[in-house]
Formats: C-alpha cells, sequence, structure tokens
C-alpha cells in the first residue's frame, strides 16, 4: 500500500498524511501557482536555507506524481484534478 495514494474519480484528502494535506491546502488557497519556497514560508521552514525546502520539494513533487497536484514546466505547483 502506498503512503500516498493516486487521486482517483472521488479523491479522499483523509488519506493522505496530515502534513500533505497542509501542503494541498495551501496550494488551492493560493491565487495562481505557487513555488515551493511559498509553501515553505506557510508551512514556517527556513526558506533561506536551500536544503530545508529539498524535503518539501520532494512531497511536492510526489503529489504531482500521484495527481493530487499539478508540477508545471518552470517548476511552480497547481492543484490537480479536475
Amino acid at each position: 500500500m502506498l503512503l500516498i495514494p493516486h487521486r482517483g474519480d472521488d479523491p479522499d484528502e483523509t488519506v493522505l498524511p496530515d502534513d500533505y494535506r497542509k501542503v494541498l491546502a495551501i496550494v488551492r488557497a493560493a491565487d495562481g501557482s505557487v513555488q515551493v519556497r511559498t509553501v515553505g514560508e506557510e508551512l514556517g521552514l527556513e526558506v533561506a536555507v536551500r536544503g530545508k525546502l529539498e524535503p518539501l520539494r520532494a512531497k511536492m513533487t510526489k503529489l504531482a506524481d500521484r495527481g493530487w497536484l499539478h508540477k508545471r514546466p518552470d517548476g511552480r505547483f497547481t492543484p490537480g484534478g479536475s
């Protein structure tokens, strides 16, 4: 069983760990696409230290790979699905 399941036709976010749900909420609340740095700021991470953002970038990419988010070619993220 996957920790982060693929998004289905009737997505139930409660299957996601809390930290992933927080990321989804931040991306959805944004006006347009967001950078990893912006999400990190909202989460209270030390965004000035690049290494602190890499685990967050990995989470956001995993959410995009599974259909919960969409990763644009410029590296920004938008809500996934329709």
